[in-house]
């Protein structure tokens, strides 16, 4: 192999790993750095003008100490609202959801459970494995299915298979389900029609403002905040609306506009 082939491939290994290494290793934490132009929360800047906040959480935040969690409550930033990871794919229960959830209810706070969405798993058997373990009821927040890859699925069989989980999950519950995926994932593979009646729970970082045009219900606006009680980075996330509506899309309650 020619010397120049040989410095062209290292060059190239030399530049992937080092826009690897800033896209997933500075990236986030520049955020924290980044000058803000309304107020300083959670070690990040937090989004303008959204009054009710919460973070999402499962076993990668490890132990929590919900009694200091819970002082978060009140002060510039208080948290309303906490989802966890309650199942993944058709047999996969998160290790700490059961204690999650208990500690969650037990302080106070809005409670909500999500399902990461397996493609190449069947959707039935991961909706039906999703309601026996969650444990959702009256007053709680509505079902989330998370869905963040094809699994070499085309876009049709996603979309049939994502469709299949909801009307389950809705049929067993009674309430509709909230979406979640990126901002760029929901462009690209769920952006039809037939999703739009979903309540949707954007993830979409490191940005000041949601560009999404359509309707949204929740914003998970950055991956690395920094809570109190919780030694993990942990998701931050706002509701679009106020605390009231957040109260009516409980389940058993009456839906407002948001």
């Amino acid at each position: 192999m020619p010397r120049w082939v040989r410095g062209g491939i290292a060059a190239a290994i030399v530049l992937v790993f080092v826009a690897g290494f800033y896209w997933f290793g500075i990236r986030p934490y520049a955020y924290r750095w980044k000058p803000c132009y309304g107020l300083k929360g959670y070690g990040v800047c937090m989004p303008y003008r959204y009054h009710v906040h919460g973070i999402d959480i499962s076993h990668y935040q490890g132990k929590i100490d919900w009694k200091r969690l819970s002082q978060n409550r009140t002060g510039d930033y208080p948290l309303h609202f906490i989802f966890m990871k309650a199942t993944e794919g058709g047999d996969l229960a998160d290790d700490m959801y059961r204690q999650n959830f208990d500690s969650a209810g037990k302080y106070g706070f809005v409670r909500g459970a999500y399902h990461f969405f397996v493609p190449r798993t069947d959707a039935r058997k991961q909706a039906e494995f999703f309601i026996r373990t969650s444990g959702l009821s009256e007053g709680d927040l509505p079902p989330v299915l998370d869905v963040e890859t094809t699994g070499k699925k085309s876009a049709s069989e996603l979309k049939a298979a994502v469709k299949t989980w909801l009307d389950c999950v809705e049929k067993h519950y009674g309430v509709t389900p909230i979406l979640y995926t990126s901002y760029k994932f929901k462009l690209r593979y769920l952006n039809d029609s037939i999703f739009r009646k979903y309540p949707y729970w954007i993830a979409h970082y490191y940005v000041d403002s949601v560009r999404y045009k359509g309707r949204w219900h929740f914003w998970q606006h950055t991956d690395v905040g920094s809570v109190p009680g919780i030694e993990e980075d942990v998701d931050l996330n706002v509701f679009n609306g106020t605390r009231m509506q957040l109260d009516s899309l409980l389940m058993g309650r009456v839906l407002e506009p948001v």
